[in-house]
């Protein structure tokens, strides 16, 4: 069984099992309320679950494509409570689990999955379908664009408001079974934060 938490839209957790499923999961679509609402999410998980720490194997974390502060909420509540439980990271692309739940809701053929980035712009991932285990084929990206320049015209469109840990964990439990990789532990924020730090004090002129 594994938690996955996820920041890249809303704020998402999730209890999966491989057999059983998604057992439990939680949902926040403002975007402004992540550290706000982490902790909470995760309790209720858990509750109703009635999975206890010790009975996890992992803990999952969406790796973006999101914006800095959002996302790295959802990666530090992660890695925090993989240290504390003693329990494994592992790192899942946020926009696979987009493209997992479209293709299991009968999507068929090229899929573009898009999410606001803020800014006037446009995080983006394309898909060629899934594999023999049911997981999405990442054909291009993830990526950051405006929206007149999005690429793969062609596809079929999806915007994505929020990110299903639920979608997120079951993912990481195919790869697992199917002796499959993870995603590098580095997040995707893909552009700089909105704030940078003093490179030290400023000269003042007479």
């Amino acid at each position: 069984m594994l938690l996955a938490i996820d920041t890249s839209a809303g704020t998402s957790v999730a209890v999966v099992d491989r057999d059983r499923g998604v057992i439990a999961e939680r949902t926040e679509a403002d975007t402004m309320r992540h550290a706000e609402v982490i902790g909470e999410l995760i309790e209720a998980v858990l509750a109703e679950s009635g999975v206890p720490v010790s009975a996890l194997s992992g803990v999952v974390a969406g790796m973006g494509p999101g914006p800095f502060t959002g996302l790295r909420v959802g990666i530090a509540a992660a890695k925090a409570f993989a240290f504390g439980a003693g329990k494994p990271l592992v790192p899942v692309v946020s926009h696979d689990a987009v493209a997992f739940e479209r293709y299991r809701a009968r999507t068929l053929g090229e899929l573009l999955v898009v999410t606001d980035a803020r800014r006037k712009e446009l995080y983006w991932s394309a898909y060629s379908g899934v594999d023999e285990h049911g997981i999405p084929v990442r054909l291009d990206g993830p990526g950051l664009t405006k929206p007149d320049d999005l690429p793969h015209a062609g596809m079929t469109r999806f915007d994505a408001s929020t990110v299903s840990a639920g979608a997120l964990g079951m993912i990481a439990e195919l790869r697992y079974a199917n002796g499959l990789s993870f995603d590098a532990d580095e997040p995707l924020y893909l552009r700089s934060p909105d704030v940078t730090l003093s490179s030290g004090p400023k000269r003042v002129s007479a």
